[in-house]
């Protein structure tokens, strides 16, 4: 019965990406229906209305400002109510009451009474109501319960993940947000993310100092330091929950160095009395070893209930770390991983799904492995998942054109699309593309569209408003290349890029290729990661260096780069953008974004201009809220906002607007559209004058060609603000003839002839 820094990210993201996806690679369920989408593309239309955004004129970001509002969510600072859950993790009960860790939502909620239905909760900790989810960091605050536990005396304890510490409750609370008595901090406990006790002894997994912290006797004190440390003999890796009856002790584990890991599970047949006793043997999910790590419960007459990749039941706890369970349940999908927790309480069996977003129950100890679980409660029913529901997705990667938004991710396999750019939080998209492949990158040129992930690439000629299927898919090579793990991908007015993080190869193509057409140049990079490019240099993320790396196209070659990093600069970032003069840099591990107004101060070492998610530099946890990010894994510009993506332990998109200039010196009428208009004058004998217009801020390149399309000068390049630009072009050193003017942008290339006479 179950009672009451760089490495730590390196090694927690690295493996993170590793198992993504994995989740849908599960036994299919006879229960439910299977998830649209599994061999060809299917798309769904929601008849969604939002208010629309307006085109931005001007304006700029500035270092530590709110975000605008947020998709994938409700809003800021809302739940969406007290069964509106948000991944939830730990659960726990004495017998009589019922406590869960709601972890995105930064709340535990209770039941008094254990549920024996979709009821709502009665108690909320870590907030003052149901209807709020900012974190905190004081006492009646949370930032990512990871664990709970209510011991045998009344206890509450808390595992509060990202303020690292555990909050203990002397007597079991009875109003909402009501503060802890005790606050147990560590140098040792950072990250903790799984806790037991047994009343008496008490142990806490730190994830990020690859050890278990063990009391002998249950604190009384603030920052009572542990009695001993267990390490597995040094082959922890980043442990996370912790499972045993008193006797056995079961260790979770991500990323361990045990022979047989990295998932699984390290177990002691006998209670760990010191921090040398060995482990008995490790332990995989019986049915898949690359199902992270198992954890359950006993039951009062012995049982073991391990929940993984199915939930497993031995009728006596395994003595090997080959011993089969008794049976396993594969007829319901338990849509798991990263967090999902069970416990038996009044001969039931509660079981809190992470991914699946709900709790299932049991009303008795299951008996065969056709046997589905009884009820849920945070959803109609045990099949649906609100996260769905709702279009919470995981992993974004959002992309746009200027007038449409659309949303991938690799996790989920979908895309979802707005037709046009969202004013408000938690609007509904007009479309949901279930996809066959797992995107990991996306990329938009005009209307063209790409998502690219694993070893498929599906290309539209124009955005799929209606609900259109790719014009393009490639599937497992191109041009005789064979694609292995495709990480990035990127495509400009020249070339078609793709990055294979196996192959340590980014891929270029002249044009879009056709399925024959073998690549013009092959870069040879370390494990690349997302691309961008902005015509003049391509972006290539070299996340495990901790850097992104600038091409210029003008001479491409292997060695021939920038490196955008330095110490302390960037922890693990997923992707460098180049976007309308700007280098982007999406910062995941110090969980901030870098905005360069000048791709060159970037180029020449300089700060970055802006930071978003954070006031100063020296900030760097992870946060929900108007003013802070959660590991940022992908950034867009749409020409007026900035969309953020957030990776995998958060699930928003949180858009950022441009703060209007406080004053102008005039009124000026804006164009309201781009515009190349006829040199002056023409026919010319020296120089002539060239006008432009755009909109709003714009990347451009203002360019001459002569008659057989041989470039002879490029006037202006860079992001330019809404308005009418003018610039000389001085012919005094060509020969008479027929030239062009080319005004190239993101969506399209405006010509003008012009004739030089001497």
């Amino acid at each position: 019965m179950k009672n009451g820094s760089l490495g730590i990210l390196r090694s927690t993201i690295l493996g993170i990406i590793m198992c993504i996806g994995i989740h849908l690679g599960s036994a299919q369920t006879t229960v439910c229906p299977t998830r649209p989408g599994s061999t060809t593309i299917e798309v769904r239309s929601t008849n969604s209305s939002y208010r629309i955004a307006t085109p931005s004129s001007g304006g700029i970001f500035s270092t530590g400002q709110n975000a605008s509002l947020l998709l994938s969510g409700i809003d800021f600072n809302h739940t969406g109510g007290p069964l509106q859950f948000n991944h939830l993790g730990g659960i726990a009960s004495d017998g009589t009451r019922l406590a869960v860790c709601d972890r995105f939502n930064n709340r535990v909620l209770i039941w008094n009474q254990l549920p024996t239905a979709n009821t709502p909760p009665d108690l909320v900790i870590g907030q003052i109501d149901f209807s709020q989810n900012n974190p905190g960091s004081t006492r009646d605050k949370l930032n990512w319960p990871a664990s709970v536990r209510i011991s045998p005396t009344g206890k509450l304890i808390i595992v509060d993940g990202y303020n690292d510490r555990v909050l203990i409750w002397n007597s079991f609370p009875t109003s909402n947000g009501q503060p802890a008595d005790l606050e147990l901090r560590h140098q040792n406990l950072i990250w903790p993310w799984g806790m037991w006790t047994d009343g008496v002894r008490f142990a806490v997994s730190s994830t990020g100092r690859s050890r278990v912290l063990m009391w002998r006797t249950f604190p009384s004190i603030d920052n009572q330091p542990p009695d001993y440390e267990l390490s597995a003999n040094g082959l922890m890796g980043t442990p996370r929950t912790i499972t045993s009856n008193g006797t056995y002790f079961i260790v979770g584990d991500h990323n361990s160095n045990a022979s047989n890991g990295p998932q699984g599970n390290f177990v002691w047949r006998s209670f760990p009395l010191s921090s040398t006793q060995p482990f008995d043997y490790f332990m995989n999910d019986p049915l898949d070893k690359m199902a992270a790590w198992l954890q359950g419960d006993f039951t009062t007459d012995g049982k073991l209930l391990m929940l993984g990749r199915a939930l497993h039941v031995w009728n006596l706890p395994p003595a090997t770390s080959d011993q089969k369970p008794t049976f396993s349940i594969t007829s319901y999908t338990f849509d798991g991983r990263d967090g999902s927790d069970l416990v038996i309480a009044g001969g039931k069996v509660f079981v809190s799904l992470y991914n699946g977003n709900k709790i299932v129950v049991y009303n008795s100890i299951p008996t065969s492995a056709a046997q589905p679980p009884d009820f849920s409660i945070g959803s109609l029913d045990i099949c649906t998942n609100t996260l769905d529901t709702r279009y919470f997705i995981t992993n974004r990667v959002p992309a746009s054109n200027g007038t449409s938004l659309i949303i991938s991710s690799d996790f989920d396999r979908k895309m979802l699309l707005w037709r046009k750019i969202p004013d408000e939080s938690g609007a509904i998209p007009d479309l949901e593309f279930f996809l066959p492949f797992p995107p990991w990158d996306n990329a938009i040129r005009g209307d063209t569209l790409v998502l690219a992930g694993r070893r498929t690439v599906s290309l539209w000629k124009k955005i799929p408003t209606n609900g259109e299927l790719p014009d393009h898919t490639y599937s497992n090579t191109i041009g005789g290349i064979q694609l292995q793990e495709i990480r990035g991908v990127a495509i400009d007015h020249t070339y078609f890029y793709l990055a294979d993080e196996s192959a340590n190869k980014v891929y270029i193509w002249e044009g879009i290729p056709g399925q024959s057409t073998p690549p013009k140049f092959i870069l040879r990079v370390d494990r690349p990661q997302r691309l961008s490019s902005n015509g003049t240099y391509l972006a290539v993320t070299a996340m495990h260096n901790h850097a992104i790396r600038l091409y210029p196209l003008g001479s491409l070659s292997s060695g021939s780069f920038v490196t955008v990093s330095g110490p302390g600069r960037f922890n693990l970032p997923m992707k460098g953008s180049l976007s309308h003069g700007r280098l982007i840099v999406d910062d995941t591990g110090f969980n901030r974004v870098h905005v360069w107004t000048r791709i060159q101060d970037a180029i020449e070492g300089k700060e970055a201009d802006i930071l978003l998610g954070k006031s100063s530099r020296s900030d760097t946890r992870p946060a929900i809220g108007k003013n802070g990010l959660f590991w940022p894994g992908a950034s867009c510009f749409d020409g007026s906002h900035l969309w953020v993506g957030e990776f995998k332990f958060s699930n928003r998109v949180v858009r950022y607007s441009p703060t209007p200039p406080t004053s102008v010196a005039r009124e000026v009428s804006l164009p309201s559209q781009i515009e190349l208009y006829q040199n002056y004058a023409n026919p010319f004998n020296s120089s002539t004058m060239i006008r432009f217009s755009v909109p709003r801020i714009e990347e451009i390149r203002l360019e001459v060609v002569d008659a057989l399309g041989v470039h002879t000068a490029v006037l202006s390049e860079g992001a330019f603000d809404a308005g009418m630009h003018t610039r000389l072009f001085n012919a005094s050193a060509l020969p008479s003839g027929v030239y062009f003017v080319r005004l190239v942008t993101s969506s399209r290339v405006f010509a003008k002839p012009m004739i030089l006479i001497r």
